[in-house]
């Protein structure tokens, strides 16, 4: 689960954009990939890719508001990647230059430059072209289901291409025109004294071009919503923590679709309890079984076996079965069933029955303070 972003840069709630600033700067020169250790540099380079998106979303005031409102899950669902950078304003943030553009740029789509130069032909860096975004679906499976695996037909909802202007966003037949933001480069530049940074442009998002007429299917979007599905091979031994990946399967893309995540639930199962790869279950044997020994017939999840209950067995007594437990998720064991013998009390008893319980009662000297049956029958026709 991602940390609070107020959190991550060490400020309140209702904390100032000055104060954000202040903040990000101090985090972003303290893990400074270059200012660590060699041995601590790949540590350092995710700490400054969770205090960057943290100010990218912080420092804009419709993400921020988006982010108070309805925390990490607003953000992920209304803003890419890239959107979270797009308009951050990190030219105030950094007054002299430096390296800091190139370990921004490494690890986001955006190109930022900190006065090195920017040429928009030839040398100039090239805008990384964004990926769809990941989708996350979560599954639900019966225990028998996830012991032997299962082939699911999974329906969730995606945008893809619109298929009336072929993702162009246009109109048919309409012409597409140089974006004048940018002069048709994709990219703007924004620079503050020896501060430059290159941006995605805000209103043709990259393409260079915008349209002169909206297509009527998607708005001018060029994505549509559908209801997409695929079959997807579920493996034995999955459990609730499990992640599932299905490549390619998630939101389009400039830079190819993202993926689709399958988040395993487990239901809950009638007779057997699970535990990692071992299963427990409670057997209710009656007294005489438990007392004099035999045998009982357990249908497991894999098939039905004989369990021998030796003479004198124990209320509360464990029997292990060996490999009678989930399969391992790579298929290189099983784990065990453990099964707990309880002792089934009868609630009714017949006339000869009780007879023979209080005979067996008196034969091992136990006394309930109850007359027998025999003696409340002599004492009520006296």
């Amino acid at each position: 689960m991602k940390k609070d972003y107020y959190e991550i840069l060490g400020v309140q709630k209702g904390a100032s954009l000055a104060d954000i600033k202040k903040a990000y700067r101090a985090l972003a020169l303290k893990y400074h990939p270059d200012r660590v250790p060699e041995a601590e540099k790949k540590k350092a380079e995710e700490q400054f890719k969770e205090i960057s998106e943290a100010y990218g979303v912080l420092s804009d005031p419709q993400k921020r508001q988006t982010y108070d409102q309805f925390g990490h899950q607003g953000i992920d669902q209304n803003y890419t990647s890239d959107d979270i950078f797009r308009g951050a304003d990190f030219s105030s943030v950094f007054g002299e230059g430096g390296d800091i553009g190139d370990i921004l740029s490494r690890m986001f789509g955006a190109s930022f430059d900190f006065g090195g130069g920017f040429s928009q032909s030839g040398g100039g860096r090239q805008q990384r072209r964004a990926r769809g975004r990941d989708i996350q679906y979560e599954v639900e499976l019966t225990l028998e289901e996830a012991y032997s695996g299962v082939k699911k037909e999974i329906k969730f909802p995606r945008y893809e291409h619109c298929k009336k202007c072929d993702g162009s966003g246009a109109k048919n037949g309409t012409a597409l025109k140089t974006c004048q933001s940018c002069g048709g480069q994709g990219q703007v530049v924004m620079a503050n004294g020896f501060f430059r940074m290159v941006q995605t442009c805000p209103k043709c998002h990259g393409a260079g071009k915008t349209i002169t007429e909206a297509c009527p299917e998607c708005s001018g979007r060029g994505l549509v919503r559908v209801t997409r599905t695929v079959e997807v091979n579920i493996p034995a031994g999955v459990d609730n923590d499990s992640q599932l990946r299905v490549r390619g399967e998630g939101e389009v893309g400039a830079g190819g679709n993202g993926d689709l995540f399958l988040f395993i639930k487990v239901k809950d199962h009638e007779t057997f309890q699970r535990q990692g790869q071992d299963l427990r279950m409670d057997l209710s044997v009656s007294f005489a079984k438990a007392a004099l020994g035999g045998e009982e017939k357990i249908k497991t999840l894999k098939e039905e076996v004989v369990m021998k209950i030796p003479e004198g067995t124990q209320s509360g007594k464990v029997f292990r079965m060996k490999g009678q437990g989930m399969p391992d998720i790579h298929g290189h064991s099983h784990g065990d069933l453990y099964v707990r013998v309880m002792l089934g009390v009868p609630t009714h008893l017949s006339t000869r029955q009780r007879e023979l319980m209080e005979e067996l009662a008196r034969e091992l000297g136990e006394n309930n303070g109850k007359a027998s049956l025999k003696d409340r029958f002599k004492k009520a026709f006296k």
